[in-house]
């Protein structure tokens, strides 16, 4: 048996921003908690959400303290300003940690469970209520897809790893997709949540199960980034390739419902340990891990590879498109030595998204690709 679902509703479109205060209305609620980041806050795009939601005579307070890996303490800070606001619901604006922490927020504000009881690792999501606040999504980059994305993820201070709590309960309400919001990303942010989103493209496409939805809309979201990304770096206001990217991202994450795979057990704890970007982790672990996995789908690494202009070899593909837009080649560029890999590798084995990695990794062969990968 499987169960194939994506109910968010998604409004997308240039200008669209404008819509999020009636939609949030429409939900019945009248007091908003809207969590970003500092850099969301300091490049003012948190200016026309805030506009919107008071035309529609919602009253809000802002919460900004959420790091670039959400920590379990941003979580707990944001559940106490949720609750002394007297908050309804919750809307994100920003990239994939803001969109994270507000998912969790939001569980939290219901549920006083520890989050190791919620890890996705051990099937936590089953004690995950029904009754989680509305969450309402705004993306201001196109890599995560968190905006219809059923988890949330944070760094447990018990553990120090980056974990995944997952539920379609963590599900928002709404996602608005305004790729004007998206004009201000930095050509290098651009490429590595671009990298984001073909990662999790080629990662579904390629995991274990058995999911025709989620495989047909990973393939679409390969192709919109092997047309979009290079324009959307090269021409930061093409709104056109801008949006191309935001519905790429949006498709991918819509496609992990299906399962991941082996690139983002190596890119978590490379982003909890060492603070690398995810998206940038994920760009340069990704061509070693399809080449680890080609023997066992070979007609999938083939088609991943025909989308990016190179059937005969997907990996290098990868690689091509990464140099094209400006990302470069090696974990040791980012800082990574080999002294490190050992560690890390003992992190990756414990990350739960290699279970669905369509060939069987173990914690040497982790670490293997983070050696392929330097």
């Amino acid at each position: 048996m499987s169960i194939w679902s994506f109910p968010t509703k998604i409004i997308f479109g240039a200008g669209e921003i404008q819509k999020l205060g009636a939609e949030a209305a429409a939900l019945g609620v009248s007091r908003v908690l809207v969590v970003a980041d500092a850099g969301v806050e300091k490049n003012g795009l948190l200016q026309a959400p805030l506009s919107a939601l008071a035309a529609a005579g919602l009253v809000t307070h802002v919460f900004t303290r959420v790091d670039g890996n959400p920590t379990e303490q941003n979580i707990e800070d944001g559940a106490k300003e949720y609750a002394s606001h007297r908050a309804e619901a919750v809307v994100a604006v920003g990239g994939g940690s803001p969109m994270d922490a507000a998912k969790l927020i939001a569980l939290r504000a219901v549920c006083s469970l520890p989050f190791e009881e919620l890890d996705d690792a051990i099937d936590g999501g089953v004690h995950v209520p029904a009754t989680v606040p509305p969450i309402i999504t705004v993306p201001t980059t196109a890599g995560t897809g968190s905006e219809v994305g059923r988890s949330g993820v944070l760094t447990l201070r018990s553990t120090g790893r980056k974990t995944v709590i997952f539920s379609p309960r963590l599900l928002a309400k709404v996602a608005i997709l305004d790729p004007e919001l998206t004009v201000s990303m930095p050509k290098g942010v651009t490429a590595a949540t671009g990298f984001d989103a073909l990662t999790h493209c080629v990662e579904a496409y390629l995991s274990l199960g058995d999911h025709p939805l989620a495989d047909a809309i990973a393939l679409g979201g390969i192709e919109l980034v092997a047309h979009y990304l290079e324009r959307a770096v090269a021409e930061p206001t093409d709104l056109e390739a801008r949006g191309g990217m935001m519905k790429a991202a949006m498709m991918g994450a819509i496609a992990f419902q299906k399962g991941l795979g082996a690139c983002h057990s190596l890119a978590h704890p490379l982003s909890s340990e060492h603070g690398l970007h995810h998206g940038l982790a994920n760009a340069l672990c990704l061509p070693p891990v399809v080449a680890f996995n080609q023997p066992a789908v070979p007609d999938r690494v083939r088609r991943v590879g025909a989308l990016l202009g190179n059937p005969a070899d997907a990996p290098a593909a990868i690689a091509a498109l990464r140099s094209r837009v400006g990302i470069q080649a090696g974990l040791a560029s980012a800082g990574i030595r080999e002294e490190h890999l050992a560690p890390l590798a003992q992190k990756a084995a414990l990350d739960a998204c290699h279970r669905s990695n369509p060939r069987p990794c173990s914690e040497e062969d982790l670490l293997g690709l983070y050696r392929a990968s330097l």
